[in-house]
């Protein structure tokens, strides 16, 4: 395992590395103790950074909410209330986890050209506002939860939303700690999708805006450039990992994956 995790780490050590280092001094074969921030300035400038940052700030927590709430709707649904075609239903939401989002893109990307979502912010969220693994996960946690808490809350005169949202939603908060991981960490990496889908530096995610510099005229050859942009796009989500790391670890282990 310590060989393997040397292994993932000398390519974002040469990144960090080569990210600090000076435009002439990067892929020199010298060894010197040069540093400077020059390339995270002139990077910051060339491109809108900014505006990609908050391109999928906006994205990763605008698909978490909707999915917060449209899976716990939905889990509750298939975990307690009893109506017909429920487990059928439910079969079907499983087979959505065995394909993959790659095979929905032409179908996704006419229904939005349809819609008039193209190149919007709206469009890059819509197709993953339901989530078939969220609701999985959510609805064996929700499973595991005694009954008889939902016949206390009756008794008290609790409707089932009162229940669902003062009962079941914190006694499953691991479960949702681990979903939000999964989420905002796809969500902030996802590539492919937004560059379908957007043509404008005002709704570009960073992944792309990043793919977008690295290919541009401007950071052509600069890799000093290049590394700097790639740790700005990378580093939020390594440094969630190491702040957070035992919450990350201790929410998957209770988290009811193994029901």
């Amino acid at each position: 395992m310590l060989a393997l995790g040397m292994a993932w780490l000398v390519p974002l050590a040469w990144v960090v590395w080569t990210a600090f280092r000076p435009k002439g001094a990067a892929l020199g074969s010298g060894w010197t103790w040069e540093w400077t921030l020059d390339n995270f300035a002139s990077v910051w400038h060339t491109a809108p950074f900014a505006q990609y940052y908050l391109n999928t700030l906006l994205i990763t927590s605008g698909v978490l909410t909707v999915q917060l709430v449209s899976l716990t709707l939905a889990a509750y649904a298939f975990a307690r209330v009893r109506f017909f075609g429920r487990d059928t239903l439910f079969m079907l939401f499983l087979v959505q986890i065995m394909v993959p989002p790659d095979v929905l893109i032409f179908s996704n990307y006419r229904v939005l050209q349809e819609l008039g979502l193209l190149d919007t912010k709206l469009g890059i969220m819509l197709p993953y506002f339901a989530s078939a693994f969220g609701i999985f996960l959510l609805r064996q946690s929700f499973k595991q939860l005694p009954r008889e808490l939902d016949e206390a809350a009756r008794v008290e005169g609790c409707s089932r939303l009162r229940a669902l949202w003062q009962i079941y939603v914190p006694l499953s908060r691991p479960v949702y700690v681990s979903f939000a991981i999964v989420s905002v960490s796809y969500h902030w990496n996802n590539f492919l999708w937004p560059l379908i889908v957007t043509n404008s530096a005002d709704n570009r995610p960073l992944t792309v805006g990043l793919a977008l510099f690295a290919k541009s005229t401007e950071s052509g050859g600069q890799w000093a450039e290049v590394s700097a942009a790639t740790l700005l796009v990378a580093a939020p989500m390594m440094l969630g990992f190491l702040l957070f790391q035992r919450q990350f670890v201790s929410s998957f282990m209770h988290s009811g994956i193994k029901g």
